[in-house]
Order: C-alpha cells, then structure tokens, then sequence
C-alpha cells in the first residue's frame, strides 16, 4: 500500500511543471525537522579543532573525555 501510494505521488510531481515543483519543494523543506544543536557553535569548534590536534598529535590526551570514540559519540 505505502508503496503503491509513494509511485501515485512520484507520477504525480513528476508531471508537475517548474513553477508547481518549485513551490511543492519549498513547502516539503517546511515540513522537514531541522536539527538543532543543543551545544554552542563555538564549542563545537573547540572540540572539532582538539579533535584536529589529537590526530596529528596521537599521543596527546583528550582532556574531556576517556578517548576519541567517546568524544565522536557525543558530539555526532
């Protein structure tokens, strides 16, 4: 059923014209979630630019958390 429903829908907007997909496409963007970060941006920065010097330098310690896999997890 669902599949039959999303080929209904696909014929349809295929046979849209540039104007009517135009709009169909912006309304679609409307409805999508947009993640939000709950962490500053300048945080995130931080973090991405230790994570930087971890690779170069392996032999650092990250000082916020056991090991890199753990960082990556919270911040993915």
């Amino acid at each position: 059923m669902m599949n039959a429903t999303a080929e209904i829908l696909k014929n349809k907007i295929e046979n849209f014209n540039p104007e009517t997909l135009e709009a169909f496409a912006k309304m679609m963007e409307s409805f999508e979630v947009k993640k939000e970060a709950a962490i500053p941006q300048f945080h995130l920065d931080e973090i991405l630019y230790r994570i930087q010097f971890h690779n170069e330098n392996p032999k650092t310690k990250l000082d916020f958390y056991e090991n890199i896999s753990e960082l990556k997890k919270y911040c993915a």
